[in-house]
């Protein structure tokens, strides 16, 4: 295996478990910490049960299937990039897009849920928590560094020595 293939394939095993961990806080995020703080004093079971009874309650699997796509994806991304031997370059960017999109699919996985806690308690639908934050921070990271990836591979490749 030569460096290229074990660097293409660290990135690409490092990618997947970024979007993991990126998956799993946001679905903690959204099912347990930001209740929690959003009904501060009460228990996680009560929140739910209040949410219940008031008919208020949303799919966990939705929000499962929203994030759980993400990785699904890492997952394909990552196969396919060592499947085909591509550069490194290319499996660092897909992994970096799906970080990017992660933000997005965070707020979208996270609107049920909000608004069942806004419709039972009567408050906003916003996160309550500012836990959130380092999520939509790794995403705007990763946007940059695949910009930034975008900008410096090209002028490299034109200024290097052309191979005879």
């Amino acid at each position: 295996m030569t460096t290229r293939t074990r660097t293409a394939v660290a990135a690409s095993i490092v990618g997947v478990l970024a979007v993991t961990l990126y998956a799993t806080w946001a679905a903690v995020h959204i099912l347990v910490i930001n209740p929690l703080a959003a009904v501060p004093g009460t228990g996680l079971v009560e929140i739910y049960a209040t949410m219940s009874d008031a008919g208020q309650m949303f799919s966990i699997g939705w929000v499962f299937a929203i994030l759980g796509l993400g990785v699904v994806l890492a997952v394909a991304v990552a196969w396919v990039c060592i499947a085909s031997k591509s550069p490194p370059v290319v499996a660092i960017s897909a992994q970096l897009g799906l970080l990017v999109s992660g933000a997005p699919a965070y707020f979208i996985a996270s609107f049920g849920p909000g608004m069942s806690l806004a419709d039972t308690y009567l408050i906003s639908g916003g996160s309550h928590s500012p836990w959130h934050l380092p999520l939509y921070a790794i995403s705007a990271l990763a946007a940059v560094a695949a910009i930034a990836i975008a900008i410096v591979v090209p002028m490299r490749l034109r200024s290097a020595p052309a191979v005879v």
